[in-house]
């Protein structure tokens, strides 16, 4: 069993950012109990899909729980959940705190239902500044936090989203350190908390972290950026027959390369010849790597990077990634059978314990697979659950 054996989740979340902080922590262990709507989470229907409610972003970001349905409206869909909540280790929403006031869940409540409990919240923004009640999308929360901008400076001018769910999966990582810092404390302590996890302030932190520049100072020293990663040439290079991953950073690694390619008048170039000059001249150094890289085969230069101990990976599309020679040999896109929607390909975990291996405990529940087993373990009665069926509070057992 994985590390969080023993812990129970109330996942009260949607889409992807919750999800993904909550299907980590069922691979590590945790027994997550995953409330949907009657209509279930919204990315079952994101297709292309075998079965209706079963799409492939809902499978890759809620395995390892069980699904209950509920109508959280009415007053008996929230009695359930607080008698599931008096259990419980750890609750997770990501709606905004005003609405989960609204349904009576707010922390003033359970607190004092589960004094234990760490309540925690992925949402838009701090509740302490203007913007804590407006709502926040992935999307939003790039742009706000300077990413589209960085796209434009760096590609044709014309800002982007960075093309993946980036701060969904950034704060649902964010939201598992601090879940789990959480539970270090209340068991030093026997105290939970509400702990807040603001996408905004994430991220602001993320971006600039790396872009702070010279705006770490007062006054400023520059506009902000770091050099390297604001080059127009960073970015896989073209060989004669298509494209490679390659960074030359440190001394030794360029020592290697003036060596491997014979450039010893590179070696000679102050703009080339130390970490200081390559750092002022980027522009310059990556274009001259450029045209370097055209000069052989994308086999050529593996062999001959691999070789000289310069760092080189192969550029990879979403159908190669999968056939990657560690990845396979590693098998980390294991094909498994799942009990409703046949083979699927699935992802391993992959932090690695040496006492407490954590791995998938179940595959991803249809909705309300396990609602009959999540009520019996809460104490309802065969007539309390039958009632709560008839009102529409839950589905009938799938």
């Amino acid at each position: 069993m994985g590390p969080l054996e023993g812990v129970k989740v109330i996942d009260m979340t949607t889409v992807l950012m919750g999800p993904y902080a909550t299907q980590m922590l069922g691979d590590y262990g945790a027994d997550v109990i995953k409330v949907e709507s009657l209509d279930g989470d919204v990315t079952r229907l994101i297709g292309p899909t075998r079965h209706p409610g079963m799409g492939p972003v809902f499978l890759n970001t809620n395995r390892s729980k069980r699904s209950i349905a509920l109508d959280l409206k009415k007053p008996a869909g929230r009695d359930v959940v607080l008698r599931l909540i008096a259990s419980a280790d750890v609750l997770v929403y990501n709606v905004r705190p005003q609405a989960m006031a609204r349904l009576q869940l707010g922390y003033d409540v359970v607190s004092e239902v589960n004094p234990r409990l760490i309540y925690a919240g992925v949402f838009g923004f701090g509740q302490d500044g203007p913007y804590a009640a407006k709502p926040a999308y992935d999307d939003l929360i790039q742009g706000a936090t300077a990413l589209p901008a960085l796209m434009a400076q760096t590609g044709d001018g014309v800002p982007r989203y960075v093309p993946n769910a980036l701060v969904d999966r950034i704060v649902g990582l964010t939201a598992v350190g601090a879940i789990c810092a959480s539970l270090v404390h209340r068991d030093r302590t026997g105290r939970g908390q509400r702990v807040d996890i603001p996408m905004f302030e994430t991220m602001a932190g993320f971006v600039m972290g790396d872009h702070m520049g010279g705006l770490t100072y007062e006054p400023p020293l520059d506009k902000g950026g770091y050099a390297r990663h604001l080059s127009r040439d960073r970015r896989p290079y073209k060989t004669s027959d298509g494209f490679i991953s390659v960074i030359v950073y440190n001394d030794k690694q360029w020592e290697r390369f003036f060596e491997a390619t014979g450039r010893d008048d590179l070696r000679r170039d102050p703009k080339f010849a130390t970490f200081a000059g390559r750092a002022t001249n980027i522009d310059t150094v990556y274009a001259e790597l450029a045209r370097i890289f055209e000069t052989r085969t994308t086999a050529e230069w593996t062999e001959l990077l691999n070789r000289a101990d310069v760092p080189v990976m192969p550029m990879h599309d979403l159908e190669s990634i999968l056939q990657d020679e560690h990845l396979v040999a590693t098998n980390y896109f294991p094909v498994v059978e799942h009990p409703s929607e046949g083979k699927i390909r699935s992802m391993k975990v992959s932090a690695k314990w040496s006492e407490t291996p954590g791995e998938p405990t179940r595959l991803a529940p249809r909705l309300n697979e396990h609602g009959l087993e999540v009520l019996h373990e809460a104490g309802f009665s065969d007539r309390e659950i039958a009632a709560l069926v008839r009102d529409g509070v839950t589905k009938q057992g799938s």
